[in-house]
């Protein structure tokens, strides 16, 4: 897969590749660990707290993410599956490749997750609350589903306007 490090910033709605399924990483070396570094970079510069290799248009599945801002609990998962989701949370959400887009979504409060790190070594973590929504969340990235695919009808009314002028904010920079 071929994409400059130097050139990589988070994509927009309605960006097509937001929309892509992601492929399974099989080379884990020192290109994928400084992938993983610059969507690190990019996702503080942004205060997220998680991103997608979708989000920055590297159709890999793999995503970054840390809760606390820390530089000791950066994380990366590679190649992530969610299993036995429980329990059902409405919460709100935001998403770095949606800006000023907030909208409340229903996600299994609790699951476990597994995943590779930037090695290949095998990861298997449970969690609950926002740990385990992030996770869904990146992994919905991954396979080209974004929380505007999950908002209710109130939510898809109230961010009409805004996701128009996304769409023709986009249309015109294609089209320059």
């Amino acid at each position: 897969m071929d994409y400059d490090l130097d050139r990589l910033s988070i994509i927009h709605y309605p960006d097509p590749r937001l929309r892509e399924v992601c492929q399974e990483v099989t080379e884990f070396d020192d290109k994928l660990a400084a992938l993983a570094a610059k969507m690190a970079t990019l996702r503080r510069a942004d205060k997220g707290v998680g991103l997608a290799a979708a989000q920055v248009g590297v159709p890999l599945r793999m995503f970054a993410l840390n809760l606390t801002g820390e530089e000791k609990d950066e994380m990366v998962f590679v190649n992530p599956v969610i299993h036995d989701p429980q329990g059902s949370k409405e919460t709100e959400e935001g998403c770095l490749s949606l800006p000023n887009i907030h909208v409340q979504v229903r996600r299994p409060a609790r699951c476990r997750i597994t995943a590779q790190d930037l090695k290949g070594n095998p990861i298997e973590l449970e969690g609950e609350d926002l740990l385990c929504r992030v996770w869904q969340h990146e992994i919905d990235h991954l396979n080209g589903i974004l929380i505007l695919d999950r908002m209710g009808p109130s939510d898809r009314i109230a961010t009409r306007k805004t996701l128009k002028e996304m769409e023709a904010g986009y249309q015109a920079r294609v089209s320059a």
